[in-house]
């Protein structure tokens, strides 16, 4: 699962230039890394250079926020997780970041981040997808999460997804599209 995110974290990124062959890199693994005993290896030979430099470019591309992780995603519903609520939380802003970064930590949450309110409409400013087996374990799930925002919290709800439009990240299209 992964951790929180601020709207500000990625002025690093901003001054990161990605070169056509970090670009060629990306998109050699945004469909996932090869399953072999060396991924890299296998990248690298796709690709034409070492092992080595296929490892310092990821590392630098997520270094400097290009690339958030690598990391294996596993399809939750395939394993059982059929009951996923977007928890949405009116937070104290002075506590966002702390309690936004504990709560990214909980093994439930897949994706904890900050975005702005839009008032009178909108007041909410945390989001956390939870996870669970069944709609009352989101909701058992997203009553810990408030017990742990304590009064930082002034409000909150659980919106469940109705359909999947789309499961993956933006894609780099080759170079030749």
């Amino acid at each position: 699962m992964s951790g929180f995110a601020l709207n500000s974290n990625d002025e690093l990124a901003r001054d990161y230039l990605l070169t056509p062959l970090d670009r060629a890199l990306v998109v050699a693994t945004q469909e996932g890394l090869p399953v072999t005993a060396q991924p890299y290896l296998a990248v690298a030979q796709q690709l034409g250079i070492s092992e080595d430099e296929v490892i310092f470019r990821l590392e630098k591309m997520k270094e400097f926020g290009v690339i958030r992780r690598i990391a294996a995603v596993p399809n939750h519903y395939r394993i059982g997780f059929k009951a996923n609520g977007m928890t949405v939380w009116d937070i104290e802003d002075e506590k966002i970041k702390e309690l936004g970064m504990k709560i990214g930590q909980l093994p439930y949450v897949s994706h904890c981040y900050q975005r702005p309110r839009h008032e009178p409409y909108w007041s909410y400013n945390l989001f956390a997808m939870v996870h669970g087996t069944e709609r009352s374990q989101v909701e058992e799930r997203a009553e810990l999460v408030r017990e742990m925002l304590g009064d930082a919290c002034r409000k909150h709800e659980i919106l469940y997804s109705s359909k999947i439009l789309k499961k993956t990240g933006l894609r780099f299209s080759t170079p030749n599209k």
